[in-house]
């Protein structure tokens, strides 16, 4: 029997009918500081920076975790794109960073050009919302490392701050206040424990009284939210000492990254309501506070450190954008 890439499990046609099928999407995200159309070596954009006195790249990468899992059970993939531009574009906003493009890698056990065409969309739609492009990306076939079914999914996003203008933390003293803002969900982070908890009792199609008539699957693939506009809105209206994306490691765990040396945290745990998932998974799967705090944003999404008497501002111009702004602690 003849042997050749595709009866190895790697198929080019597919290949080349994700590239054709992308193209609208992609460039649907461009601005003048692309410089090439899409299947270079590499991807162009055009480094002048002439509103800025000191510019500053700000980098990060990411992936979007085992939330896959619930994308590959519900066969739906045009959020996960979303999710994976929205958690990049947090992380470098919340340094006082405008995000300038995304680039992005795609890996599958096998490629199935509508599945990528989908995750491509999604990474347009989010990279048009947030005001980035998005420039280039790596796709990957890789049977024998991933199942048929599956995939992963990492990116990368630049951008750019003036120097002065970086928010780092570094001025955050005590007994500033911590407001936190209200995220729609796990986002991106703690879907390990969450899967193993509520998977053994629930299907994705399930819809959980405590879930209002959602089903689970819906709620556990909500939108990692963008805060690109709130956070623009305070820094550029206000002093704000520093913020933090409550990923990974919970409101603490996050929070005392940008906390000076010496000082510490006081959250008041009671200061807000749990969403409802967050209920269900500590319920379903008798899970103690201390775990849940660890794991899960518990519902505030992000956490601006303001002086106190730059709180009354917040509060307002928060609500100017839509945004509640939540007393949660302070600074100790």
């Amino acid at each position: 029997m003849e042997s050749n890439y595709k009866s190895a499990g790697v198929d080019i046609q597919a290949g080349e009918e994700t590239v054709q099928r992308i193209k609208s999407h992609v460039k649907s995200t461009f601005n003048k500081n692309v410089l090439m159309e899409i299947g270079h070596f590499g991807a162009f954009y055009d480094a002048k920076f002439p509103d800025y006195e000191h510019p500053v790249l700000v980098s990060s990468v990411d992936g979007v975790g085992t939330k896959l899992k619930i994308a590959f059970l519900m066969d739906k993939h045009d959020t996960v794109g979303q999710d994976l531009v929205n958690h990049c574009v947090n992380d470098i906003a919340v340094c006082g960073a405008k995000p300038l493009y995304f680039m992005d890698y795609m890996a599958f056990g096998k490629l199935y050009p509508y599945k990528a065409e989908k995750i491509i969309e999604g990474f347009s739609v989010a990279c048009r919302q947030n005001g980035c492009a998005l420039i280039g990306g790596e796709t990957a076939e890789m049977p024998g490392l991933y199942a048929e079914n599956d995939y992963d999914l990492s990116g990368t996003i630049v951008g750019v701050v003036e120097k002065s203008r970086i928010i780092d933390g570094k001025n955050i003293s005590k007994g500033d206040l911590l407001l936190g803002f209200r995220s729609n969900g796990l986002h991106t982070n703690g879907y390990s424990l969450a899967r193993k908890v509520l998977l053994e009792k629930f299907s994705v199609n399930d819809r959980p009284e405590e879930l209002s008539g959602a089903s689970l699957g819906e709620e556990l693939l909500r939108v990692h939210k963008s805060y690109l506009s709130l956070i623009a809105q305070l820094k550029d209206n206000m002093d704000v000492k520093g913020f933090s994306h409550i990923t990974g490691g919970g409101i603490i765990g996050n929070t005392k990254r940008i906390i000076p040396q010496g000082l510490s945290l006081k959250v008041d745990w009671q200061s807000w309501q749990w969403p409802a998932m967050f209920k269900l998974i500590q319920k379903t799967g008798n899970v103690k506070d201390e775990e849940m705090r660890e794991v899960f944003n518990l519902g505030i999404g992000l956490i601006a450190v303001v002086g106190k008497d730059m709180a009354s501002k917040a509060v307002e111009l928060a609500k100017a954008v839509g945004e509640e702004a939540i007393l949660i602690g302070e600074v100790a």
